[in-house]
């Protein structure tokens, strides 16, 4: 297996070193992207969501919950991630593992740094009952860059939720309304594989990079937060190129989002 897996990664580095990638794409190039936001009908908000042969769904749900101390004003979002054993042979059955963590962490980095969601109107009674915002990330199969695709179906599902409205005794009432959320940030990932970074990598590529970087965005161009995986390093100019990369994929990567969400109406 380790001759097969040197010979494997010989093959991607020099095909990279050409300038090339196994399927054809350009470095800077995206696999297919397919988003279906509603996918789930009990969810408050939810969304399907294919990169390449990646597919992945985000439910969002929310509890009624004591805020923290010291944001007494505001309500919680916590994102959860589960690896299902049907989408890949290296999932495994049991609590999240590290990689689960990982996954759910980033996604919610993102999201919470940009500030999407105006928390303080998930406030119900200040100092004693907030809304919690759960973001349940479901992995269905496995092709590599699980960051980008539960990024972009977690965003989308945010921005499809409702939420219940509360009357000032805290009680709640029959009315509905839309999840505050004010931006749509998206993360973009990146292999750095010899000296060569690749958008998107699929599994093979990620079985053998030096390094990864994921470079969230929002809509006005900002680097709302990013996350380096993998031992290897970059170079100060590599992580400007993959800024770049972000910025300009990303937008690309939001139209789509706003398409979906807009044909689903």
């Amino acid at each position: 297996m380790e001759s097969i897996a040197n010979i494997k990664r010989q093959y991607i580095v020099d095909l990279a070193a050409e300038g090339k990638r196994a399927d054809g794409r350009n470095f800077d190039q995206y696999r297919d992207i397919k988003i279906i936001p509603n996918y789930l009908m009990k969810a408050e908000g939810s969304a399907y969501v294919e990169i390449g042969d990646t597919k992945v769904i985000v439910g969002v749900k929310y509890d009624v919950g004591t805020p923290f101390p010291d944001i007494p004003n505001q309500g919680v979002m916590t994102t959860s991630a589960e690896f299902a054993p049907m989408a890949s042979p290296d999932f495994e059955a049991g609590p999240p593992g590290e990689d689960a963590i990982e996954l759910a962490r980033v996604v919610d980095r993102g999201i919470r740094e940009s500030n999407a969601i105006d928390t303080d109107k998930l406030c119900i009674i200040p100092g004693e009952k907030v809304m919690i915002v759960f973001v349940d990330i479901q992995i269905l199969d496995q092709d590599g860059n699980l960051i980008d695709a539960c990024g972009i179906a977690a965003i989308t599902a945010l921005l499809t939720a409702k939420m219940r409205v509360y009357d000032e005794e805290g009680n709640p009432t029959e009315e509905f309304v839309p999840l505050p959320v004010n931006k749509t940030p998206v993360p973009c990932t990146m292999a750095k594989i010899g000296k060569s970074i690749l958008l998107d990598p699929q599994m093979d590529e990620e079985m053998v990079l030096d390094s990864r970087i994921t470079v969230t965005t929002d809509e006005g161009g900002n680097v709302v937060a990013m996350q380096k995986g993998m031992a290897g390093s970059f170079k100060l100019e590599e992580i400007m190129e993959a800024v770049a990369i972000s910025k300009r994929e990303g937008q690309k990567n939001r139209e789509k989002i706003q398409k979906a969400i807009s044909e689903s109406e």
